[in-house]
């Protein structure tokens, strides 16, 4: 068979539930990252406090604290970097065999499908995967980009070079934290997205769970509330 007639296999509804699928995965990371000017999103405000941040590291004298947060950062994106190369491991695993998956698939589903419906599937997982752990490698080499930099403020607030350098130390700590936080929503994607494998309901039914819950979590948690009122703060 050709890859045509193995794509015929998919219905309709499936290529709907999948643009659906790919459009809120675009559209929330978009709507995160560029929020309304009357309710920003807990990534921008993090940008704020980013930024000053950097300001008061400037006329810190003992900047070992400084380095201590930076280094943290750089661990949680190499974790989350190396589950997501184990997680791929395991689903290129089951695109291999994937005999045990489809018995347990088609207890829930009620219908047999060749293997080359689950092996896309499964595909579209490893794909989210794949973009998390290039996401969280990028990030946790910007974080290292942002340390050397920090390196080179000058220990005199004074020094001409000193809050010019603090400034791109914040940038660059700020596109490290951009790109962990569409690793994360990778991962939140590749979850919603092994609903696939009950059929395009189930998947439908993730992708509106995932949508909310990065929302929520984005605009309407506790920790943006208290992220938003502190700034608010004289």
């Amino acid at each position: 068979m050709t890859l045509l007639d193995h794509l015929a296999l998919m219905s309709a509804f499936d290529a709907i539930a999948v643009s659906l699928l790919l459009l809120s995965w675009l559209g929330i990371s978009w709507r995160i990252e560029h929020p309304a000017k009357g309710r920003k999103s807990v990534t921008s405000l993090m940008a704020e406090y980013r930024r000053d941040w950097m300001s008061e590291f400037v006329t810190r004298d003992n900047r070992i604290f400084d380095a201590t947060l930076v280094a943290s950062l750089r661990q949680g994106t190499s974790f989350f970097a190396s589950t997501c190369i184990l997680a791929i491991g395991g689903v290129l695993a089951l695109v291999g065999n994937t005999a045990p998956l489809r018995g347990v698939a088609e207890e829930f589903t009620s219908s047999a499908a060749p293997a080359f419906v689950w092996q896309l599937k499964l595909m579209f997982v490893a794909l989210f995967l794949t973009n998390a752990f290039l996401k969280f490698v990028w990030a946790h080499r910007v974080f290292g980009y942002c340390s050397v930099v920090m390196g080179s403020v000058p220990n005199d607030p004074e020094h001409p070079l000193a809050r010019p350098r603090a400034r791109q130390a914040a940038e660059l700590n700020i596109r490290a934290a951009v790109n962990y936080n569409r690793g994360l929503q990778s991962m939140y994607f590749a979850l919603g997205t092994l609903a696939w494998l009950m059929g395009p309901v189930p998947l439908l039914i993730a992708i509106a769970v995932v949508v909310w819950l990065l929302w929520s979590r984005e605009f309407a948690s506790i920790p943006r509330d208290v992220l938003e009122s502190e700034r608010r703060e004289p």
